[in-house]
């Protein structure tokens, strides 16, 4: 499989495109002509500078408004059409795209466009070209790529194939089968790109709102298994135009389209093993996972007291220590969580950067092997730490946000972590059990526009799919909110992208310098255990406002008595055709940390994302120089 990336889908000048596309490992480019013709230097040196960065020109685009037109505008097309074969012959590059005519001087008519291109094919041909032609989804007379087949089919000359594009196709909703149809040497290039579906003019849409596959909501996988069901092996080049793109890394974006294509023909594969093999690359299939193993925290000097301080208070035991490090082991139920204080290495480094932070999540996999394998497949980078003599070497990638991310499993002597790693101590006087048996998620915040990089990142890796985004009200401005979850729930994680730096999840980001988990979410067996509990032990509640439980009351016909018990204990409320959900939140530590109690009945789904906007409000008035456990 040969990959490719349009320049316009990334930002910068063509010389830094180049760069991010051949780091990212591509093979190929397409230049789109305003890259060229914005950038000081010759066709011939540009041609070059691509094949110095390792790279070949898969397509030079576009090339517009040239089929279907009357004389002397016919005439003047052909003209313009050699000139950019002039052009092209300089680059270094064979195939032109021509996109549908949208000139209100086009004719129409299925044979004088057929005319137009046979001509156009033996003019290409005389110089060893080829022409790909291309239905938009807005043009004038053809805008399906069943028309443009039969265009080219009608055509009958070997310089002159379709390209097909997924958007144009996907969102005019046209059958994907019918692309079965086309013999797999009559398509020049195949054009990938997702998108969100949203209810817009489809040129507008086109132009600032296309992403990467699998990041949006288009069927591009089936897409691609009818293409690959043709034979066609050519490249599949990403034409992606997104205003939030254009304006981030280019080396960010890059990274991530080489990882969508991978991951794309990965599941094509799967799909249809017979018609792609031999054509992706050799890696595990997405990571089944069973949970959230451990958590980790990095501390050092009096934060590490403050968190274990927090730790008790939640109902939590110190249990053992690292054989080597100075990481502590507290336990509670099926939930880990390590304060890491050691004076270096990676989480020391997490420390000084970021203050207290979660530098570390330990992930239950079928195969801890493999899961780096895919990851690594994939574009992630494996992570290697120095470990003392009989200590666990555990399989571990960078994550992002600058965390990491370690694998257990059961196939190895990994199951044996807590057992190898780590020395039983003398437990402290008792505190009050919380009623906590494990994690049900983890909430991660980043920049809004970074978001689309981490969904991607944990949907090509991991099996898990994404549900649809949602908007969470802060007082202070949306936070775009998804999430991630396995098929039977034990590994969720919610994704929050904040656009504002005045939102409790953009001052999360500012002021903790990037780092990524924000909050965890304990699951309880009994909620109002856990509130009994939390009191007894000075564990500080996030107080809510009185006017919500009028509301709760109200709106759900709440029992006065049962309103009253969720009153005094600050729990939040929900309901849906399924279950009952409560929840109860601590204050904020650290640089905006906080952590969540609930307990889900009878099925509940949902993450209680009515009760946000009450939960951030009460955060909001808290929201003060965190203090320590003796003053809260």
């Amino acid at each position: 499989m040969k990959t490719s990336i349009a320049t316009v889908s990334i930002s910068g000048d063509l010389k830094e495109k180049l760069s991010a596309i051949a780091l990212a490992g591509f093979d190929g480019v397409e230049i789109f002509e305003n890259d060229f013709l914005t950038f000081d230097e010759t066709p011939a040196t540009v041609g070059q500078m691509v094949r110095d960065a390792g790279l070949q020109i898969t397509l030079f685009q576009p090339f517009r408004d040239f089929e279907g037109l009357p004389e002397p505008h016919r005439s003047r097309a052909f003209d313009r059409a050699e000139r950019k074969f002039d052009l092209m012959q300089e680059l270094g590059t064979d195939l032109m795209l021509v996109c549908s005519s949208i000139s209100p001087l086009s004719i129409g008519g299925i044979d004088r466009a057929a005319a137009d291109f046979a001509e156009l094919g033996e003019r290409a041909q005389k110089r060893g070209l080829r022409v790909g032609y291309e239905a938009l989804a807005w043009g004038r007379h053809i805008n399906d790529h069943r028309d443009a087949w039969e265009i080219v089919r009608r055509a009958d000359h070997p310089n002159i194939g379709i390209i097909l594009d997924s958007f144009h196709t996907l969102s005019h909703k046209i059958d994907v089968k019918s692309i079965r149809a086309i013999p797999g040497d009559r398509i020049f290039l195949v054009q990938l790109a997702d998108a969100p579906l949203i209810a817009m003019d489809t040129l507008y849409w086109s132009r600032h709102f296309r992403n990467m596959p699998g990041q949006g909501d288009l069927p591009v996988r089936e897409f691609m298994q009818a293409v690959a069901s043709t034979g066609y092996d050519g490249p599949l080049s990403l034409e992606i135009f997104n205003d939030q793109f254009r304006g981030a890394s280019a080396r960010s974006i890059a990274r991530d389209g080489h990882r969508s294509l991978v991951n794309l023909m990965d599941q094509v594969y799967r799909a249809e093993p017979e018609v792609v093999r031999g054509r992706v690359p050799n890696m595990p299939a997405p990571i089944e996972t069973f949970g959230i193993e451990f958590i980790q925290f990095a501390a050092g000097g009096e934060a590490a007291g403050e968190l274990s301080r927090l730790f008790k208070a939640a109902g939590f035991t110190r249990t053992a220590k690292h054989v080597s490090k100075d990481i502590t082991l507290w336990r509670q139920g099926g939930v880990n969580l390590l304060v890491n204080s050691h004076t270096s290495g990676f989480a020391r480094t997490a420390f000084l950067a970021h203050g207290i932070t979660v530098c570390d999540i330990g992930l239950k996999v079928e195969d801890a092997g493999a899961t780096v394998a895919r990851a690594e497949a994939l574009g992630a980078e494996s992570f290697v730490e120095f470990i003392g003599p009989g200590e666990l070497s555990i399989p571990a990638i960078r994550g992002l946000g600058g965390g990491l991310m370690h694998f257990i499993d059961e196939m190895s002597e990994l199951e044996q972590l807590w057992e190898i790693d780590f020395r039983s101590i003398e437990p402290e006087a008792p505190v009050a059990d919380a009623a906590l048996i494990g994690i049900d998620h983890i909430a991660q915040s980043m920049l809004h526009d970074e978001m689309l990089t981490w969904l991607l990142f944990y949907i090509s890796i991991f099996d898990a799919e994404k549900a649809p985004m949602v908007d969470v009200v802060d007082p202070a401005g949306l936070v775009r909110s998804q999430v991630i979850e396995n098929g039977n729930k034990s590994f969720r994680l919610i994704l929050n992208g904040a656009e504002n730096p005045r939102t409790v999840a953009g001052q999360f980001v500012a002021e903790s310098f990037g780092s990524a988990v924000q909050h965890i979410a304990f699951a309880s067996s009994d909620i109002f255990k856990t509130a009994d509990a939390l009191e007894k032990n000075g564990f500080p509640v996030l107080a809510i406002s009185p006017n919500y439980y009028d509301d709760l009351e109200a709106r759900f016909g709440l029992d006065p008595a049962f309103s009253a018990r969720l009153r005094a204990a600050n729990i939040l409320y929900d309901r849906d055709e399924d279950g009952e959900f409560f929840q109860l939140y601590g204050r904020s530590f650290g640089e905006g940390l906080f952590l969540e109690f609930l307990e889900r009945r009878n099925g509940y789904r949902g993450y209680g994302a009515y009760n946000a906007p009450f939960r951030i409000a009460a955060q909001k008035r808290h929201l003060k120089p965190a203090a320590s456990l003796e003053t809260a």
